[in-house]
């Protein structure tokens, strides 16, 4: 794939839209005029977010992103599948989760719109690193976030224990929580991770850190590489007990290309 396009709107500058490969500009148009509808529906005004990484081989799959603001909070979908198809799920993902209510789950599990990425593969690398300072929120929160944020699985500090735990969509009992210092959490290095996530056919995996004691969040992407997450400033207090953790391949992003494209969605294209 080429770099990053950025198509924004000289009428409201907090609506944009971000594609990668070859994208249609008339696909463009179709979800800038999509999201716009859905955003008249429901009442939202806010920042919005669109990303279509569109494949230069037919045979890959589409991913779009959309990501809005709605009541306070933060909703983001995510959708791979063939060509305008993933586009037109995404959007009626979207609407779906603003038709519920802020607290209750809006997908079934398990996910038929969702690939499948529990599958036995070579180990892959880990191309994204996302250092995050971690939420402290209850079980009951972070399933909330979970949903919408459209993650199979969520990383953060339960408020029960204090301790790193995940929650996440799992067999068909849906969402569960797994604490560090209550659950089976084996410790690993990051490239025994990514063998035992790839080999065993996991589309994540929580796991601690053997350096700085913190639990990660390691999981597969759409095109089957990993990206891990971790709890910002873990690296720093490792350091500082005279540790050095090993390190991983950094966060790949592709910057804009230099003769990068800003464009008006809304007004030239529609």
């Amino acid at each position: 794939m080429g770099a990053f396009d950025v198509w924004s709107s000289g009428v409201d500058p907090d609506f944009v839209v971000t594609t990668q490969g070859p994208v249609p500009p008339a696909e463009v148009t179709r979800v800038v005029r999509g999201l716009g509808r859905i955003l008249r529906r429901h009442g939202v005004e806010g920042p919005v977010r669109a990303r279509l990484h569109w494949p230069d081989d037919e045979d890959e799959a589409t991913l779009v992103q959309a990501s809005v603001r709605a009541l306070g909070k933060a909703f983001r979908v995510q959708v791979a599948g063939p060509g305008k198809f993933a586009s037109t799920f995404a959007l009626e993902r979207l609407d779906m989760r603003l038709s519920c209510s802020p607290d209750e789950l809006s997908r079934p599990w398990p996910d038929p719109s969702r690939p499948n990425l529990a599958v036995v593969t070579e180990p892959r690398p880990i191309v994204r690193r996302k250092d995050c300072r971690l939420q402290v929120m209850t079980s009951v929160v972070a399933a909330q976030v979970l949903d919408a944020m459209d993650y199979d699985a969520h990383l953060f500090v339960d408020a029960e224990t204090g301790t790193d735990a995940v929650v996440c969509w799992t067999g068909p009992l849906g969402v569960r929580t797994v604490r560090r210092h209550r659950d089976p959490v084996p410790t690993l290095l990051d490239d025994e991770a990514g063998a035992r996530l790839c080999l065993s056919g996991l589309p994540y995996l929580f796991y601690t850190d053997p350096d700085s004691r913190r639990g990660r969040l390691l999981y597969r992407r759409f095109d089957g590489d990993l990206s891990l997450v971790t709890a910002l400033g873990a690296e720093d207090r490792a350091r500082e007990r005279g540790l050095q953790p090993r390190a991983i391949a950094t966060c790949v992003r592709r910057p804009l290309s230099p003769g990068g494209n800003v464009q008006g969605a809304v007004e030239r294209l529609a």
